[in-house]
């Protein structure tokens, strides 16, 4: 199963496991890092999850498709599809349809108390 995991780390943490992974030769899982969880909520919160789960597996799919998916309007869905493509978790294909190239997510953080 290809499974994004999507955590929060700090960029010298995020950097060390990159650099780690090319010094041994070994490939790591593929991996998204948010610096906060407040940034991880921001990013991928309420909707824009519910999106990636949809895409999760389904391959290439307009955003048309997706909104049906989703039961959402198509221009709303446009805006979500439009920040995840920015933030780098959905892919656009050479022929202009999006991709969650992924069969599953892994989302791992720990809040603590204030």
């Amino acid at each position: 199963m290809n499974t994004l995991t999507i955590d929060v780390a700090s960029l010298s943490d995020a950097l060390s496991d990159a650099v780690r992974a090319m010094e041994t030769g070994t490939a790591s899982t593929p991996r998204y890092s948010f610096s906060s969880p407040a940034s991880l909520m921001r990013t991928l919160g309420g909707k824009r999850f519910e999106l990636i789960q949809k895409l999760g597996g389904a391959g290439p799919v307009t955003i048309r498709e997706a909104a049906r998916r989703v039961g959402r309007d198509v221009k709303a869905v446009h805006g979500d599809v439009q920040a995840l493509l920015a933030c780098g978790v959905l892919e656009k294909t050479a022929d202009g349809k999006i991709e969650f190239p992924y069969d599953a997510v892994h989302v791992d953080f720990l809040l603590k108390a204030a």
